[in-house]
């Protein structure tokens, strides 16, 4: 049965230490506002709704660990300011513990979320204090064996972010999982910095357009196999229908989704790489994780804002029956 605290416990000293998700994605605040379309260039529409909630690929994927039960880190950047006060309320909402103190003279960044009627979302983002990660922040945080690393792409677009994160991934012990998002911006990565997280990654996660624009391979199943020939686990999320997972020297294994009428789509595939994360920390097998994943995404999508991932007792009732590893 599934425990009030996910993962397996290590032993420091006399001391028993749960397993951790140590998370290096942003998190920034999302302006959302629901739009029957998006407006032409010059026009000025009103929105159905909105509001503004901490989200990022970071805390996106947190939320849905922590929810599951996972003991979690942020080790980013935060800033000063009303943005930055509105990201740590959230994440002390959700239980989640912040590695660093606030970085001065610079606010949390944000972003325009804007999701239309097909449940598709746009986002124009404003970069900051999430993008100050230095090799000074993370030498205070220490990755130990049985713990997950969440690396996103989004971090890997500049500096000092990047070269702090690629050494720090650098000089983690062999028994730490490194779970890697690139993002939608995967095409805009530096190659050598790509090709440094993926020696340093155990399980690749992406949707098929980011396979794709990875591999040049329009085959999902193909791309799959390409991205796994280089020694990671992979998993390309495929949304309503699921998600392909392939171990390293194995075919692509076809997990199917669930329907859903989905409200909007921001955050779903957070949603599934925080499940996927928690389930593995909590002692799953990579397919049952991944189904796991797929139920928390659908679920996901049927709710407005950026993290909206089920807690355990949601997830297992969608799925209609208790936990079982």
């Amino acid at each position: 049965m599934h425990c009030s605290r996910s993962g397996e416990k290590r032993r420091h000293g006399c001391t028993t230490v749960p397993t951790r998700l140590i998370c290096l994605g942003n998190v920034v605040i999302d302006i959302t506002a629901r739009v029957a379309a998006l407006p032409r260039r010059g026009d000025d529409i009103i929105a159905e709704s909105g509001a503004m909630l901490a989200g990022g690929s970071g805390f996106n994927v947190m939320t849905a660990a922590a929810r599951l039960g996972t003991h979690t880190l942020y080790a980013g950047t935060h800033g000063t300011g009303p943005a930055g006060e509105l990201a740590r309320k959230a994440l002390h909402d959700e239980g989640i513990a912040i590695a660093h103190e606030p970085e001065p003279d610079i606010d949390t960044g944000w972003d325009i979320a804007l999701t239309d009627a097909g449940a598709e979302r746009t986002f124009v983002t404003v970069v900051g204090a999430e993008g100050h990660l230095t090799s000074r922040h993370l030498s205070t945080v220490s990755a130990a064996p049985g713990d997950t690393v969440y690396v996103s792409g989004y971090g890997l677009l500049a500096e000092p972010n990047r070269g702090a994160i690629i050494d720090w991934l650098a000089a983690l012990p062999a028994q730490v999982t490194v779970v890697t998002d690139p993002g939608p911006l995967v095409g805009t990565i530096d190659p050598q910095s790509m090709s440094a997280v993926r020696q340093a990654t155990t399980w690749w996660s992406c949707n098929d357009r980011e396979a794709t624009a990875l591999t040049g391979i329009a085959h999902p199943r193909d791309a799959a196999k390409v991205l796994a020939s280089s020694g990671m686990g992979v998993v390309v999320r495929l949304g309503a229908e699921g998600c392909l997972l392939t171990a390293p020297g194995n075919d692509p294994v076809a997990l199917p989704g669930f329907a859903m009428d989905a409200v909007d789509t921001n955050g779903a595939g957070d949603a599934h790489v925080g499940a996927y994360i928690a389930h593995l920390l909590g002692g799953f097998a990579p397919t049952e994780a991944a189904r796991r994943a797929n139920a928390a995404a659908a679920i996901a999508i049927t709710r407005f804002g950026p993290a909206t991932a089920p807690r355990t007792d949601e997830l297992d009732h969608f799925l209609g029956r208790p936990t079982v590893k």
